[in-house]
């Protein structure tokens, strides 16, 4: 799956220029212009790393990171601030309520790319690994094949993305609504119960031979991947 990008920026020309290079370089990019539609939106999904422009209407971009960093589901969410403000002081402030990196406009697209690639390897490097293992399981992405000890596992390619969104985030339990949005997409409408069908059917695809089981039901929660 690819790793999930939100650009909040509200001038528009720079906001196409950024969600045209990430996905070039084969990101998921979601694009917002205003502080308050970002914290709503990050309240319901949780990208991999943020783009926040210091300069927002409805909230500004360094209040928003405030906010972010106090709530568990985001306090670790990887943020770089972009911002005219080049100055020392406002580089401490913006590093001080909890952005991660910081680049000052005009920036060279190539060098932000590198910083966004650097970040992800850094903080988050199950989104860009090729493979993923998770005990004995182990997923190719390139390849789209799975091992469980050294036994291929086929899958559909349904059960394999949930097996690849689960892995990405070993031990975290993902309600039924998280992983219709990170597995189907938030634009296509699914039934909740579809989720249980297909991780039953990733349950058997790879609980051969009396296997301990990995998926994790959490009733009244959802599921998640046993690290």
């Amino acid at each position: 799956m690819q790793p999930r990008i939100t650009v909040v920026e509200d001038e528009e020309a720079l906001s196409v220029l950024l969600r045209y290079n990430l996905e070039s370089e084969g990101y998921e990019v979601e694009t917002i212009m205003r502080g308050d539609e970002a914290e709503l939106r990050l309240q319901e999904r949780v990208p991999d790393l943020l783009l926040l422009d210091w300069m927002l209407p409805g909230v500004s971009g360094i209040e928003l990171c405030r906010r972010l960093r106090a709530r568990a589901e985001t306090e670790r969410l990887p943020i770089i601030m972009l911002t005219a403000r080049g100055e020392e002081a406002e580089r401490v402030r913006g590093l001080s309520v909890g952005a991660d990196d910081y680049v000052v406009k005009p920036f060279s697209t190539p060098e932000l790319m590198a910083r966004v690639k650097a970040m992800l390897r850094r903080v988050k490097p199950e989104t860009i690994s090729t493979v993923l293992r998770c005990g004995d399981i182990e997923l190719d992405r390139e390849t789209h094949r799975v091992h469980r000890k050294s036994r291929e596992v086929r899958l559909g390619p349904t059960e394999f993305r949930l097996l690849e969104f689960l892995m990405a985030s070993p031990g975290r339990v993902f309600s039924r609504s998280q992983l219709l949005d990170g597995v189907w997409g938030h634009d296509i409408y699914v039934d909740e119960r579809t989720v249980d069908v297909h991780v039953g059917r990733l349950r058997k695809a790879l609980n051969f031979a009396n296997m301990q089981d990995v998926i994790r039901t959490v009733r009244g929660a959802g599921y998640s991947m046993e690290a």
